[in-house]
């Protein structure tokens, strides 16, 4: 593992040594193999497991879990693993998976667990050892002369996740916080600055959404543009168009807000919601409170829906003080999450 930060760099297969394909080894698997499209209902169960012990306050969806292994810049035989107990018995599942559009890094993200029931019996190193060497495997296939990271998150109350990468050579390198905004407050009266049009999302603006969306986010930490797969999962779903606005500028779409509405996260959160999964404001168009406006609309019409709060997640060190903006929305820090990175 090698510092970046000032170098020129060469491509990534000529900086990253593929490894030999690790098969995991342990007494209590009787067999390690790829996710079939098969095994979707097992794989949904051990994941809502995982979800609910480690951040019982969102689930994964049947449609999030399928929209990830069917994507087509996944390679479900080589970028997936299960592992089988003798009495057929899903354990474990790993998943590597690449996004394709790379402009400024490579990113391998490390997704999956094990199931709270096989926990602290060493299934979990075994699954992070594969992941690593696939990873590594994909990095150095790639011919960008770019950093290549190994992404893994975990929540904080997940103490066990962290512990495991960091044993794995993965580095705590950011802070994601989840907020929440109690809808009983008055919301505060604000407005864009200058002619700026907000309007509910309408599917026909998804090309310039999308573009804004990418544009918007550039300067965000990690972040890549989306694949047209990946952006169409964000309005798809539990996407509510009802709840999503779009900020209009002399026919320009200046800034976006999408959200989404799980029914199945209320039970842990203990209230009703709408999730917030985007918001984003192109550069020549920041400082007009376009942000805040569109803020404004999703915290009226989820409170017309009679929910009780709208929940989003920030990057704690966003550099367009977003966290700022958050709370003087009224939001306030409930629960949070670590990025870790292992860079090459």
């Amino acid at each position: 593992m090698t510092s970046t930060d000032d170098a020129v760099l060469t491509p990534l297969r000529q900086r990253v040594s593929a490894p030999a394909t690790y098969h995991p080894q342990h007494p209590e698997i009787a067999e390690w193999r790829p996710v079939t499209m098969e095994d979707v209902d097992a794989v949904l169960e051990v994941v809502r497991a995982i979800d609910a012990a480690d951040h019982p306050n969102y689930l994964t969806t049947r449609e999030e879990l399928e929209e990830e292994l069917g994507y087509s810049f996944l390679d479900r035989e080589a970028d997936t693993l299960l592992a089988v107990t003798a009495d057929d018995r899903i354990a474990a599942v790993g998943i590597v998976l690449e996004p394709p559009r790379q402009e400024t890094l490579v990113r391998e993200f490390m997704n999956g667990g094990v199931h709270p029931d096989f926990r602290g019996r060493g299934i979990g190193r075994e699954l992070l050892a594969w992941q690593r060497a696939r990873g590594e495997q994909k990095l150095a296939a790639s011919d960008k002369s770019l950093p290549g990271w190994l992404v893994g998150y975990a929540d904080v109350r997940a103490s066990d996740r962290r512990r495991l990468l960091e044993a794995g050579g993965f580095e705590v390198v950011r802070y994601f916080q989840t907020m929440e905004r109690d809808l009983a407050e008055p919301i505060p009266e604000v407005s864009p600055v200058g002619e700026v049009s907000i309007e509910p999302y309408r599917a026909d603006l998804a090309a310039a959404v999308h573009a804004a969306r990418d544009d918007a986010f550039r300067d965000h930490w990690g972040s890549q543009p989306l694949s047209d797969e990946q952006f169409e999962g964000l309005t798809s779903g539990s996407f509510v168009a009802e709840l999503s606005f779009v900020a209009i500028v002399d026919g320009q779409v200046a800034g976006v807000l999408l959200t989404d509405v799980s029914e199945d996260d209320w039970a842990g959160q203990g209230f009703s919601s709408s999730y917030v999964s985007t918001v984003a404001v192109t550069r020549p168009f920041r400082g007009r409170r376009i942000a805040p406006s569109l803020l404004r609309e999703v915290l009226l019409a989820s409170a017309a829906r009679g929910l009780d709060k709208v929940v989003l997640d920030v990057d704690a060190e966003n550099p367009t003080g977003a966290l700022g903006l958050y709370t003087g929305m009224g939001f306030v820090t409930t629960q949070q999450e670590v990025g870790l990175v292992r860079a090459y």
